[in-house]
């Protein structure tokens, strides 16, 4: 059987819909919230692998597994733009890595088909905040405004979907959402189609999005802009694609939006974050981390500071960040741009 290992974010599900639209394969899809990446641990035991493809999750965090499954001499095609490490020399191991901040999963996917589907692929731009690359792509296909607007958007909702602390939280899980884009050949289609997951998908976004209308900055200097949100699945669903929307705003400096991890340390339902920034009783965020869009360096190196921190140059987050280290961590991310 052969196994699809992929993010369950824009880019990740963008790329395995590239793919398959040009090489239809029956398989076994393995995929899950953005922030598992830690994915070919679910596949590296399995008994009835035979060919495998990994997309869009770091391969320095799944090397363990990644040996595993070549010891087995297992055909493995890995295509990334995460941290790599040092990349395995095996014979049944094909990659296409790039660790180049404006590129992503898909735009890789997008050159390896020599852009058979390059209208997806500037949707998966767009929704991993590629913003040069998606209208460069854009403007040599001679897209019409209009077009590249629902293109923008599209991808924008569809990475929306992939933030939450599980399955639970999402409006789809991914490899559902994977399996009814493959309708869709032409992501224009999607736009005709009022029954299509664009729809149901804009419609929680705008819902979810209203809830940021009483959230100001918790931290404030020349260089970043710390958000704190509170424990709920709105916030959990908004909170990366909010950091992608506040980097664009102003592209000279680096942001964080900070999730409170856990309900129950709340004491009384939070409208703002300037009152879970004060509630002491606090136990960890959930963390993610743009850095301007004017130099995209330093997310990873910030956020690897941290027991649960990774990711790469321009965006990357922290899983589980103490309440006794949030200082310690606004102090690195503003010194780092200094």
């Amino acid at each position: 059987m052969h196994y699809d290992v992929f993010n369950g974010d824009a880019d990740g599900i963008i790329a395995l819909l590239q793919l398959r639209l040009a090489e239809p394969k029956i398989s076994q899809l393995v995929t899950g919230i953005k922030r598992d990446i830690n994915l070919l641990t679910q596949v590296a035991s399995v008994d009835d692998v035979t060919s495998i493809t990994v997309l869009d999750i770091s391969l320095q965090k799944n090397m363990t597994s990644l040996i595993q499954l070549l010891e087995r001499s297992i055909p493995t095609f890995y295509c990334d733009h995460h941290q790599s490490g040092n990349i395995p020399d095996s014979p049944f191991l094909e990659t296409l890595i790039n660790l180049d901040s404006e590129i992503c999963t898909s735009l890789l996917i997008n050159q390896k088909l020599k852009g058979q589907y390059q209208t997806w692929a500037i949707a998966a731009a767009f929704g991993d905040n590629m913003v040069k690359g998606a209208l460069r792509l854009a403007t040599q296909f001679q897209l019409k405004p209009d077009q590249i607007e629902f293109l923008k958007e599209l991808g924008i909702l569809i990475n929306y979907n992939g933030y939450g602390a599980d399955l639970s939280d999402l409006h789809f899980e991914p490899a559902d959402l994977f399996r009814q884009l493959l309708d869709y050949p032409n992501p224009f289609d999607l736009q005709i189609d009022k029954q299509s997951p664009f729809y149901l998908l804009q419609a929680g976004y705008l819902k979810d999005k209203g809830h940021l209308d009483n959230i100001t900055a918790s931290y404030a200097d020349e260089m970043c802009e710390v958000f704190i949100l509170p424990c709920k699945p709105w916030a959990r669903r908004i909170s990366g694609v909010f950091g992608n929307e506040l980097a664009n705003r102003d592209p000279n400096k680096a942001f964080a939006v900070l999730t409170l991890n856990k309900e129950e340390t709340l004491n009384q339902d939070l409208t703002s974050n300037k009152e879970a920034a004060l509630n002491p009783d606090q136990q960890s965020y959930m963390v993610s981390v743009r850095a301007p869009l004017n130099n995209r360096v330093g997310a990873d190196e910030i956020c690897g500071q941290f027991a649960t921190g990774g990711g790469r140059r321009a965006a990357a987050g922290i899983n589980q960040l103490p309440q006794e280290e949030v200082d310690k961590f606004i102090s690195l991310l503003s010194s780092f741009y200094f």
